[in-house]
């Protein structure tokens, strides 16, 4: 009788955390699916600044590109396994030998807290002090030194030019770090 309690929902009704592979830049899309089909599921996310038609605006982009958390349970009565494999968006279960890549609680739990820590402030784009390249324009090839963002979306960045610095406003989309 110990045995049938649990089997049937006592501590053997565990839920873990595994790892899903997805498809190249198809990991909102493979969240997307799995929620509807009732899988608990987590993609932690970190908000960035980026380039979008020639202004910079915060992104949310995946901590860990190509990967989804997926919560699966082992009784009987839990959401089946075997649907992931076809969702749209989604490789396969990562897998250690013919075993699903299993995620420790804690480990989430973590990834959870520090997203809710960085969501307030995206990482920047560059960062004060930061080496930079010119890639357009008259200067396009001079290395500077990244300063800060004006209000209207620009960049100053500093420059040797003859034999003086010189603060160079461009656009966010006309320079890039050096390396």
């Amino acid at each position: 009788m110990v045995g049938a309690h649990r089997l049937f929902g006592g501590s053997f009704r565990t839920m873990h955390w595994y790892l899903i592979y997805t498809k190249i830049r198809q990991e909102a899309v493979a969240l997307t699916h799995l929620q509807r089909q009732g899988y608990p599921c987590f993609l932690p996310t970190m908000r960035v600044e980026k380039v979008r038609q020639k202004a910079v605006h915060p992104v949310d982009v995946s901590l860990f590109p190509r990967y989804v958390f997926v919560r699966l349970g082992t009784a009987l009565g839990d959401k089946a396994w075997g649907p992931i494999r076809s969702t749209q968006g989604v490789l396969h279960m990562v897998r250690f030998g013919t075993r699903p890549a299993r995620i420790s609680d804690d480990l989430i739990e973590w990834f959870k807290l520090q997203e809710q820590a960085r969501r307030s402030e995206p990482q920047r784009l560059f960062e004060p002090g930061e080496r930079v390249v010119v890639t357009h324009g008259p200067f396009a090839g001079f290395e500077g030194v990244y300063q800060m963002r004006d209000g209207q979306q620009r960049v100053m960045v500093l420059i040797e030019w003859m034999s003086r610095t010189v603060q160079l406003p461009a656009m966010a989309d006309q320079v890039r770090r050096v390396g």
